[in-house]
């Protein structure tokens, strides 16, 4: 009796053991749910959430990543290297060359590529972050870094010498920002997107050296070239600008992706006031070169022997995006002898501009807009403008893109009737009231995509007033 009575007890024991220590374990699952409940719900808070949760208590050693490490494709990138850098260089022969050529600074006859070779040194990017996403589109920003063993050798015939001109120590720091049409036909993409990102600002730098000769040669080149880079770089590939690509011989409208006028500025150039005499015998010569995107460059007359000139010119100029373009307006004296003079120049943001409102501006000149190469801290002046901005509707929007067309053709036909040496000399006169400052998308580059214009956004200084 006491065996079967210890046989019961046991079991009951037992079976009690296993009770107790299922419930505990569910209850301990339950818990581990609700926790992953928390840090799921937690994950998806962001730094201004969390700040709001915990106060003063927010822990500054968490972070919120922009970008996600890619360290996988950077390894299958560097092993493809080779074969996309034999493909961009014959890409880049192909479109890039024809913009040296209309991008070339006056006193250059002709740019063009003797040398052109990528390296063994592929890019790295450094992360990627994809951006809200747009029916039918994917957009990803690329952190991407480059400091490559290229060999670029720019062929140069100037005025004075001809001499070929090594780019080195090129070195890249920019965020590219990729936009892919989806289609519903393999490959899936219809179209690629590709631009710079404004902020942070793009960086290119690298060092220029004469094969065979001394940059001296031809005075002002090295200062040239690096206009002519930075314009063809701004002007073509800075957001909002893009270049756009068709893929896969998809037949689909892809005209959503392209870049189209938002809105007309007019803008009054006035007078200028105490600008810095460039002259060593009387005064300089002053005009007055305006533009938003480098490749349509308006100007006004040359007022002569007069620090003080007042233009009261007009101008109208279409804008593509107001919230990243800037006016950029350049004072010049006219030497009929040599190149000319810049007496100064200033960028008027078009963000700071209230719609069809008159407003004056009095800016303060500058040596540059490159805060890093401003040495001279003297006072070169102002100039006073009067800006008027209009925002177009559908069908004006639709008006402004024929006049675009005309506008770039224009542009051609006078290039090549000599009538000006490049597409970037400023018009003047009555050819500058034809849709100044138009978009363009170059012929000769077709091949590689449609090139969409530039701008880029500068602090300025200045005093305003509405009208």
């Amino acid at each position: 009796m006491g065996f079967i009575s210890g046989i019961v007890v046991g079991i009951l024991c037992g079976i009690a053991l296993i009770y107790g220590w299922s419930q505990m374990m569910a209850l301990r699952s339950r818990k581990r749910e609700a926790k992953a409940a928390d840090i799921k719900a937690l994950g998806s808070l962001s730094r201004d959430d969390l700040k709001k949760l915990c106060g003063d208590n927010f822990p500054e050693w968490i972070s919120f990543p922009e970008f996600e490490s890619v360290k996988w494709l950077n390894k299958q990138l560097t092993k493809l290297w080779p074969f996309v850098a034999e493909a961009a260089t014959m890409v880049i022969r192909e479109s890039v060359e024809p913009l040296l050529d209309d991008y070339k600074p006056p006193g250059i006859a002709s740019l063009k590529f003797s040398k052109l070779s990528l390296g063994h040194v592929s890019p790295k990017i450094e992360g990627i972050r994809v951006q809200k996403q747009k029916e039918g589109q994917v957009t990803m920003d690329l952190d991407f870094r480059w400091g490559g063993d290229p060999s670029i050798i720019l062929g140069v015939d100037a005025r004075v010498a001809s001499l070929p001109i090594q780019l080195k120590d090129l070195q890249v720091f920019t965020v590219v920002r990729v936009i892919f049409k989806l289609c519903e036909e393999i490959p899936c993409i219809s179209a690629v997107v590709v631009a710079l990102l404004a902020d942070p600002k793009p960086r290119f730098d690298y060092t220029l050296k004469a094969v065979g000769g001394s940059l001296t040669a031809v005075p002002g080149l090295s200062d040239m070239i690096d206009d002519t880079v930075q314009s063809i770089i701004s002007d073509m590939l800075l957001w909002p600008h893009r270049i756009v690509v068709p893929l896969g011989g998809v037949n689909v409208d892809i005209s959503d992706l392209e870049l189209k006028p938002e809105g007309k500025l007019m803008v009054t150039v006035v007078r200028a006031k105490a600008l810095k005499n460039k002259e060593v015998i009387g005064k300089s010569d002053p005009y007055v070169v305006l533009y938003i995107r480098p490749i349509l460059k308006v100007k006004t007359k040359v007022i002569d022997d007069n620090l003080n000139p007042e233009w009261n010119e007009t101008f109208n100029l279409l804008t593509e995006d107001q919230e990243t373009q800037s006016l950029y307006l350049e004072v010049y004296d006219e030497d009929k002898l040599k190149q000319d003079k810049k007496l100064g120049v200033v960028a008027l943001p078009l963000k700071s501009l209230q719609p069809d409102a008159l407003t004056e501006f009095n800016l303060n000149l500058l040596s540059s807009l490159d805060t890093l190469k401003v040495k001279d801290k003297k006072d070169r002046g102002t100039l006073t403008i009067k800006v008027l901005y209009h925002h177009f509707t559908k069908q004006e929007q639709i008006t402004a893109l024929e006049q675009e067309k005309r506008e770039i053709e224009q542009r051609q036909k006078l290039k090549e009737s000599g009538a000006i040496g490049s597409t970037v000399d400023a018009i003047g006169g009555a050819a500058s009231q034809v849709g100044s400052g138009l978009g363009a998308v170059g012929s000769s580059i077709s091949r590689a995509g449609k090139f969409m214009g530039r701008t880029v956004t500068n602090q300025f200084n200045s005093s305003r007033r509405h009208s």
